[in-house]
């Protein structure tokens, strides 16, 4: 209390107010942390008295009993998500698979906005005024195209008039507006919306329009709807509605599950097998649910998993974006930060394929190279541009050790253990450390006044509120101390000998990169199985997690722990979780 009260609480933390234990249930994640840093002797500082460890037991016990009061049956919620937008990547796929035309137009949109670590939150997803001008510029480029090209036209408008009398042809324009508009829209089209296209397809023809004038402009209209632009859950057909404690919830319709679920895995519109379940009534069925996943992930449009989830929860997409100092580091290119960031995409790509253990991330002795990422590694024996499996050596284990991580996680000119603990911390681990205290001096790039890198840091870290922190992380950014910054193996930093040794809480002593994965697989596999799980949600859901979304994570964490951290569970697990089967109703 002396540390952590009123305003000016140590890490804006402040215990005092907590006038009830049961306030506990609701910031779960805070005394989650409380406990893990309390076990770990981390808190108290090393300056402060010592906790006895009957006193650590009795604390402990106490929180995680508040902690195992939280009700799942009175806090059932899914989450309310905001409307969300098509994101680029989503518009680019969406208009693909729509009319068979790889167009990439939302290229030249605006950058999309992060939210909670992704750009596919709706929060966060808006729509200025210049880029509803590119959707109708895009609209009317999608629509001349599709006229133009043969196979494409055949594909939005597959209904051919049976004559040329004017009964058949304004059927068959009408039965592809129908067509189009539910894969466009992700449901059947009302009767409303059937109505106003015909008036608008009438109004041309009025005009004397020609059948191409008419077509391409209710083609433009359908691709500037907001039914089209936006992911809509708000069916008016839906029936069920379940009374909760605080709002109401309905389950998903079929055709807004199937939505979801092409979103989430292809980032992309269902397709035809998704639209013929949802129309049958299949789709709400979890067995249903869990095989069309695995179908789905079988398919070569799942690598949009791998690009748009992996590449912003490893930051993979940040690859391109580095410059590692030419004059220390001659061997790196633009090609070679290319095949880095290709050989972390491929390894979670065959993991995902051959349904292989989560925890592969952390402890893999093999990984995916081509020519110039084998040179790089200084593995014999293979050239080219073509990836190919090889085991690893030198340490090297998981993704921890590629070198895209490992680059991603250094300095222009030196490699950084704050950094590369700090990463793993966060994005393994979620075990984020608090921010730095003011008027912390940066180490100096390339200073050799004070030692080695590491005695640098060891004096860095005297202050004792900075070696709370720094004592886990500076110990797992030390472990990979073998790789430079540029991910090469190496034995000596300069005139030093490098020393990967560390200790990890519990005294869990390692000398290397390979001894540091493996305390990492044992010691947090459950950890890390919840930060993935937590990762995989906020994608899937399109929003942050809060408190209510804790049961459903639990059980996603306990469904992969019982069938040996194969993905194939996390995904069976988040979608047929409550929160992706179901939504919050407005009660008006």
């Amino acid at each position: 209390m002396e540390c952590h009260s009123a305003a000016d609480a140590e890490g804006g933390i402040a215990f005092d107010r907590y006038a009830d234990s049961a306030n506990i249930q609701s910031d779960f994640e805070l005394w989650e942390k409380v406990i893990r840093l309390v076990e770990e002797r981390q808190m108290p500082p090393s300056d402060a008295e010592e906790l006895p460890l009957a006193s650590i037991q009795k604390f402990v016990s106490g929180i995680q009993y508040e902690l195992s009061q939280f009700d799942c049956s009175v806090e059932k919620r899914p989450g309310r998500v905001t409307i969300r937008r098509l994101n680029k990547a989503e518009y680019n796929n969406t208009i693909r698979d729509l009319t068979g035309l790889d167009l990439h137009l939302a290229d030249d949109f605006p950058s999309d906005d992060v939210g909670n670590g992704f750009d596919n939150i709706g929060e966060v997803l808006s729509i200025p005024p210049i880029l509803f001008e590119k959707y109708i510029q895009a609209a009317e480029v999608i629509a001349a195209a599709v006229w133009e090209d043969p196979a494409a036209r055949n594909r939005v408008f597959p209904v051919k008039p049976s004559s040329e009398a004017i009964e058949d042809r304004v059927f068959a324009a009408t039965e592809n507006v129908r067509l189009f508009v539910k894969k466009a829209f992700r449901r059947p089209i009302r009767v409303e919306e059937s109505q106003r296209f015909l008036q608008l397809m009438r109004n041309v023809w009025e005009r004397d329009g020609t059948e191409a004038e008419i077509m391409q402009t209710v083609t433009v209209a359908i691709l500037s709807n907001p039914n089209f632009i936006f992911r809509v859950e708000d069916d008016a057909d839906a029936e069920e509605v379940i009374a909760g404690q605080k709002t109401e919830t309905r389950l998903l319709t079929n055709y807004e599950l199937a939505t979801r679920l092409s979103y989430f895995l292809w980032s992309s519109m269902p397709d035809q097998r998704l639209f013929e379940l949802a129309e049958q009534g299949e789709l709400v069925k979890p067995a249903v649910l869990v095989a069309e996943s695995q179908r789905m992930l079988r398919d070569p449009k799942a690598y949009a998993l791998v690009e748009n989830f992996a590449g912003q929860w490893l930051q993979l997409r940040d690859i391109e974006r580095l410059s590692p100092d030419p004059l220390l580091f001659p061997s790196y290119s633009k090609e070679l930060g290319k095949s880095m960031r290709q050989e972390t995409e491929l390894f979670f790509a065959r993991l995902i394929q051959e349904d292989r253990s989560v925890l592969e991330f952390i402890t893999a002795d093999y990984t995916y190279v081509n020519g110039a990422l084998a040179r790089h590694y200084g593995i014999e024996g293979i050239d080219g541009d073509d990836f190919q499996r090889v085991a690893l050596h030198n340490n090297r284990r998981g993704i921890l050790t590629h070198a895209s991580i490992l680059t991603l996680t250094s300095n222009p000119t030196r490699t950084s253990p704050v950094k590369r603990g700090k990463w793993i911390l966060e994005n393994m681990l979620d075990e984020p450390p608090p921010p730095p205290p003011a008027n912390v001096p940066e180490l100096e790039e390339g200073g050799e006044t004070l030692g080695s890198l590491r005695e640098q840091m060891e004096q860095h870290r005297a202050n004792p509120s900075c070696a709370v922190c720094h004592r886990t992380m500076d110990a797992i950014g030390f472990g990979l101390e073998n790789f430079d910054a540029v991910g090469v193996w190496r034995e000596s930093d300069g005139k030093d000998t490098i020393d990967a040794s560390g200790k990890l809480p519990g005294n869990r002593d390692f000398q290397d990169a390979s001894g540091l994965m493996e305390i990492l697989a044992e010691d947090k596999k459950e950890a890390f199985a919840r930060c993935l799980a937590e990762k995989l949600f906020t994608y899937a859901l399109g929003r942050g997690l809060g408190s209510y979304d804790r049961c459903a994570i639990n059980d996603t964490v306990e469904s992969l722990e019982m069938n040996e951290y194969r993905f194939s569970s996390l995904i069976a697990a988040v979608v047929t979780s409550e929160p992706f089967t179901m939504c919050e109703v407005t009660v008006k």
